[in-house]
């Protein structure tokens, strides 16, 4: 973290308003503005150097705030910075406490001039805290986030927020925060501990009085790597987000996670209640949506699994993925707080060569609603290596909905149950199970006056598929399918399933893991 003095503070608030004006004055040359090489040069020589954590204590009481204590402070909306350009963005900043115990610089870029914002007490309202001792001004903030007129012109909503290690969240229009992003993980899979890369420095340009968009800089560090990165924000109906990020790895990394994503699932209608609560399904993001290289369309319903799960989509340069929020009728989820029917599916756009690896989804058991559970990302097929300089480029986008996102028709519910025979009272048998998928879109409705000319195709990695059946559903103006597997104990399979006619195929790909214990 940069070290703040009030001296250097006051230095770099001159400097941003008199350089210019005395380079006009003596004829020198303008200072170069700030751009985003510089935050590349500063990534290179910090993984020049070993890893220094940034482990000073907060003072008291910062350094032992509860949760209520800390959801107390809040930033004074009157304080918020930006306003000064006459554009439509607005800063605040989080305060340390809590969770947040890393401090972070959030510097200003005006006319090209970088000027770090100094810790002030009067920029926040502590509520029942009391700071009793004044705190320094180079304390730092925990992250900081924009408002942007998103849903009415007179209001400025949350439209992006970074907190916490490489964390951050946005939101387009009538959307709420549900999952995350992140700047880049680590060992998410591995035998080793995970290890959380954190933003240490921010640089936000001052946006001009009419853009509509907004540019931030973050300098990433971490044991492993160190790396620059640029966003180019563009708030809207489904607000998208450019990412550009230079990496210089320390060491080198097998198991990286390029442009990954956060989530929590606990319950769908794919897995049997295993809660006592009026809601029906508690998830911000019901799915992994894939488009492969080749095209293919993917869909893989998320799980709460019993034990952590690792799912994987080899692939060559994949044209995007994402965690989706499929389903979004309120009478499913019936939460009227959490809002699950209105969290933004965030979609990854891969621009460039990314080359061979694989989409990798990670599953972990949870036991609420509480804790983020689903990871998912790109993985190269080959480690990150000490002193290799690699750049990645993609776009993320908050989406409401996904249906224009391909023409076929989509799973748009997943069931299972024991597979029974006909008329047959007998108790389910544990090796043999009913998978049922609702497909719905696309060109579905028009095969429903003539349902014999749709067909399933259906496989698994292993056990025995005894029994499927097609039939038109008009409720959803598309078609029913179930699948019977047979599979032996201490088995486990993954099942594929899409539909067709003739030559045609009509939907995505549906696939689901299956294991007997």
């Amino acid at each position: 973290m940069t070290n703040l003095t009030r001296r250097i503070v006051l230095q770099s608030l001159l400097a941003s308003v008199a350089l210019p004006a005395l380079a006009q004055q003596s004829g020198a040359p303008a200072p170069n503005p700030f751009r985003f090489e510089d935050v590349v040069r500063r990534a290179r020589e910090l993984a020049a150097q070993p890893y220094e954590p940034m482990t000073a204590q907060l003072p008291e009481p910062l350094n032992r705030l509860s949760f209520d204590d800390y959801r107390d402070i809040r930033f004074r909306p009157e304080k918020a910075l930006l306003a000064s350009s006459g554009g439509p963005f607005r800063m605040q900043l989080f305060h340390l406490g809590f969770l947040y115990q890393r401090p972070v610089t959030v510097n200003v870029l005006r006319d090209g001039v970088p000027t770090p914002v100094p810790y002030q007490k009067e920029l926040f309202d502590y509520g029942h805290n009391r700071i009793e001792k004044p705190l320094p001004v180079n304390l730092g903030f925990a992250g900081f986030r924009l408002h942007y007129p998103l849903n009415s012109p007179k209001i400025f909503d949350e439209v992006i927020a970074f907190l916490g290690a490489s964390y951050f969240r946005f939101l387009g229009t009538d959307q709420k925060y549900g999952a995350s992003a992140r700047g880049l993980a680590i060992n998410v899979e591995g035998g080793e501990a995970e290890e959380f890369p954190h933003f240490r420095e921010f640089w936000i340009d001052m946006p001009k009085p009419d853009s509509d968009q907004a540019t931030i800089y973050a300098l990433l560090d971490s044991p492993s790597v160190a790396g620059a990165y640029r966003f180019v924000l563009y708030p809207s109906k489904e607000t998208t987000l450019d990412v550009t990020a230079t990496l210089f790895p320390r060491k080198t990394i097998p198991n990286v996670g390029l442009a990954p994503l956060t989530s929590m699932f606990f319950e769908g209608e794919n897995e049997r209640r295993r809660t006592d609560d009026f809601r029906p399904e508690l998830h911000d993001s019901d799915g992994l949506l894939m488009q492969s290289g080749a095209g293919e369309w993917i869909w893989r319903p998320l799980r709460n699994p019993s034990r952590k799960a690792i799912s994987s989509f080899s692939d060559r340069n994949p044209r995007g993925f994402g965690l989706m929020q499929r389903d979004r009728v309120f009478e499913n989820y019936q939460d009227l707080e959490a809002f699950y029917h209105r969290r933004p599916s965030y979609w990854v756009e891969p621009v460039g060569d990314w080359g061979e690896g694989r989409v990798e989804l990670v599953e972990i058991p949870t036991p609420d609603e509480t804790h983020d559970n689903i990871v998912a990302y790109w993985e190269p097929s080959r480690p990150l290596e000490a002193g290799q300089e690699v750049t990645v480029t993609y776009r993320l986008r908050a989406l409401t909905t996904s249906n224009g996102m391909h023409p076929g028709g989509k799973a748009i519910n997943t069931f299972q149950s024991p597979a029974r025979n006909s008329g047959s009272n007998s108790p389910s048998d544990p090796t043999h199970r009913r998978f049922i998928i609702d497909f719905a879109g696309g060109d579905l409705a028009y095969y429903l006056s003539d349902p014999g000319l749709v067909q399933l195709i259906p496989t698994t990695t292993a056990g025995t598929i005894t029994h499927t059946f097609v039939v038109p559903n008009e409720h959803t103006k598309g078609f029913r399918v179930a699948i019977d597997v047979k599979l032996e104990p201490g088995r486990s399979t993954d099942l594929r399933a899409f539909l067709k006619a003739g030559n045609k195929t009509l939907t995505e790909t549906w696939t689901y893991p299956w294991a007997v214990e």
